[in-house]
């Protein structure tokens, strides 16, 4: 496994009706490298955004989707998302104000 910083576990937001639903219960979604733990993503998340407190994460290996052009398949790179839920008492994540 390789060396992971915690400035290269998060790679971006994940901006989606749902997850915007989820921000009022102050859970943000987040794409993620996809050998990263989700102690890593604790780390990262707290580390990046100042001011959190993070209360527990859970996270989701998503496959890659099946692909057609004429003849030829393939498969769409695999992803790992982030569901990272912050406390009561936390700051909010500022790149999602303006959302």
């Amino acid at each position: 496994m390789a060396d992971i910083k915690y400035y290269d576990v998060i790679l971006k937001p994940v901006i989606t009706e749902k997850s915007m639903n989820d921000m009022s219960d102050k859970k943000y979604t987040f794409s993620v490298h996809p050998e990263a733990n989700k102690a890593q993503i604790k780390e990262a998340v707290e580390k990046m955004f100042e001011g959190t407190k993070v209360a527990k994460v859970n996270t989701m290996n998503m496959d890659g989707k099946n692909k057609r052009r004429g003849m030829v398949t393939g498969k769409t790179a695999k992803t790992k998302k982030a569901i990272v839920q912050l406390t009561a008492d936390s700051k909010d994540i500022e790149i999602f104000e303006g959302l």
